[in-house]
């Protein structure tokens, strides 16, 4: 992956391409006709943000009461037993420390009336299933990502695995739940690693975690098409949302002026900070 501007053979250097465009994607062709049907005539949500952040995905988590043995509960045992190969090999994932602060960066930029902040244990399946989401007009993850390129279906958003005593959760927000959510957001932010990956199926285009957030509603889902560096992605979704939120710029012109801010800065320079993240979806 580049690390940097290389000069062509004629001496001239690299320019990337939305310097000069705005870019949206699509999963497949037929979507923007179904996005249009769907969200033709709803009104906005009536609140602003929610965000899920910064989960709890090991026993050895500090935010764990040292003092409570771990549960093992029948109903812990049965959730373990439902689990996928997948899931298991995303049992040992590490806490994404800047998390923390990008999520409480972006809801500076939200009257307290207007946003929903569910951190730590509280970024749970729970959460991200309750009814209560329907009432954000832009949804936030920011964890961890789970994705099965050759199974999407086995895809999922990785929330809190444990509770506050130590107890294990069912912490994977998989596809077919993304599905049956009523989730009529005008943007999902998938702030995670490779959320943007499926597989592509043959008359159904990219199967995966934004085709399921746009059938549960969302107009707009952004998305990471690699492993992102923690640091430079709270960055550059502070640069995002202050964009949106400040500015009043739409989403996708508003990624593109926070990725050109931070290719004019030397420290997140190199596309490989940056240029993961697309937004999909209905450009109007």
């Amino acid at each position: 992956m580049s690390q940097g501007f290389k000069p062509l053979a004629d001496g001239n250097i690299y320019t990337p391409l939305l310097v000069q465009n705005e870019i949206v994607t699509l999963p497949s062709a037929s979507t923007i006709a179904v996005l249009r049907d769907q969200v033709k005539g709803r009104k906005p949500a009536p609140k602003a943000l929610a965000v899920l952040a910064d989960p709890v995905f090991t026993r050895k988590d500090d935010r764990i009461l040292s003092s409570q043995p771990q549960q093992n509960n029948t109903a812990t045992q049965s959730a373990n037993s439902t689990r996928s190969a997948l899931e298991e090999a995303c049992l040992t994932l590490d806490r994404l420390n800047y998390t923390n602060q990008e999520a409480k960066q972006i809801l500076t930029l939200v009257p307290t009336n207007q946003q929903l902040q569910a951190m730590s244990f509280d970024a749970s399946r729970a959460t991200a299933t309750s009814p209560d989401l329907a009432q954000y007009r832009m949804v936030h993850f920011a964890t961890h990502g789970c994705v099965k390129k050759d199974q999407p279906q086995l895809s999922s958003v990785v929330l809190s695995l444990y509770d506050k005593n130590g107890a294990e959760a069912d912490g994977f927000l998989r596809l077919h739940d993304i599905f049956n959510l009523n989730l009529p957001a005008e943007l999902v932010v998938l702030s995670a690693c490779e959320t943007g990956l499926g597989k592509d199926v043959q008359g159904e285009g990219l199967i995966g975690l934004t085709i399921g957030f746009m059938y549960a509603g969302a107009k707009q889902v952004a998305v990471s098409l690699w492993s992102v560096n923690d640091t430079a992605t709270a960055e550059l979704m502070k640069k995002y949302y202050q964009q949106m939120l400040e500015k009043g710029v739409n989403s996708v012109a508003a990624l593109r002026a926070a990725q050109l801010e931070m290719w004019k800065t030397q420290a997140w320079k190199a596309p490989y900070y940056w240029a993961a993240f697309v937004v999909q979806g209905e450009w109007r």
